[in-house]
């Protein structure tokens, strides 16, 4: 159906004359007849009378006008759905407990009338792919290779650093401590189901690892977050490392700890990416947001893998 024409009826319909829609489109009254003709011919019926006084809707007329609206409500909806500026921003935050996806509510509570996408994509790879091809506007990443070889058109900044805690079950040696050094935890056992070879947390973790001379096990079936925490809370031995801003809820009685680690505090390195071409509006609103949140950074008190530095 020839929208241009559906558009045409409407307005005619709500001058009431077919000289005055042409006025509103801004088109010459013979094409305006010319185009409520063929929707007709489309239809198969009559959508106006003329009268003295201009053109009067048939029966069939007043049936169609609201489906009519609706088409173009419709139109303009598909059209808003990818138009920089009307469509929403479309941002991956790898899981929605974890620091990005509180950075992404921060910059919303900020901009409210800002309208978020929040998509979940595997891992960096996977996410710059869809930043290069246009897929979502920005990822929240960690980079573990130079801003230099990012894909053509591709720019990031590191917009937070997150602490990393240690989170342990009430009878855990460490249950009890204001704050543990890594060098402490080795030779305690540290358990990260969840971690997949290749992606950029399992290299953040084995470089952490090889630091300070961590065992991190990953091995175990991941069968998610609580039951993890059910085996963290029931273990004296067992720890794990969590985001100082991961958010996670467990039962009362597991009385789960989370211990800041410091001398130095290692940090997780958040970096924002997107393509530098992108005019959506409200990306550059979610950088600058970014830039004028980020906390001040103590590198001689923090570590990060000499990849994020």
């Amino acid at each position: 159906m020839d929208l241009h024409a559906v558009r045409t009826f409407v307005a005619v319909a709500d001058a009431g004359q077919f000289q005055e829609a042409a006025s509103t489109l801004a088109v010459t009254q013979q094409a305006v007849s010319k185009r409520v003709a063929a929707l007709e011919k489309d239809l198969g019926v009559r959508l106006f009378t003329r009268t003295a006084r201009g053109a009067r809707l048939t029966i069939d007329g007043q049936a169609f006008l609201p489906h009519a609206r609706d088409l173009l409500r419709a139109e303009q909806r598909a059209a808003d759905s990818v138009r920089p500026g009307r469509r929403a921003l479309r941002v991956d935050v790898i899981g929605r407990r974890l620091a990005p996806a509180g950075l992404l509510s921060g910059f919303r509570r900020a901009h409210p009338g800002t309208e978020l996408d929040v998509v979940t994509l595997f891992d960096a790879d996977t996410a710059l792919a869809a930043v290069r091809s246009g897929t979502i506007d920005a990822a929240f990443r960690a980079l573990t290779l130079p801003a230099r070889q990012l894909p053509d058109g591709v720019e990031a900044a590191r917009v937070y650093d997150e602490p990393v805690q240690l989170l342990t079950g009430p009878d855990h040696a460490f249950a009890a401590a204001r704050a543990v050094t890594p060098a402490e935890l080795a030779g305690h056992r540290i358990w990260m189901p969840g971690i997949v070879a290749g992606t950029e947390w399992a290299t953040y973790y084995e470089d952490l690892a090889a630091a300070f001379g961590l065992t991190i096990e990953v091995t175990g079936p991941d069968f998610g977050t609580e039951p993890l925490l059910d085996t963290i809370a029931g273990s004296s031995v067992i720890a794990t490392f969590v985001g100082e801003r991961t958010r996670l809820v467990w039962p009362a009685d597991h009385d789960l700890r989370r211990v800041p680690v410091h001398g130095p505090t290692p940090v997780y390195p958040h970096s924002l990416i997107w393509r530098g071409d992108n005019p959506h509006p409200a990306l550059t609103a979610l950088r600058d947001h970014l830039a004028a949140t980020r906390p001040e950074r103590h590198d001689a008190d923090t570590w990060t893998p000499r990849w994020a530095r």
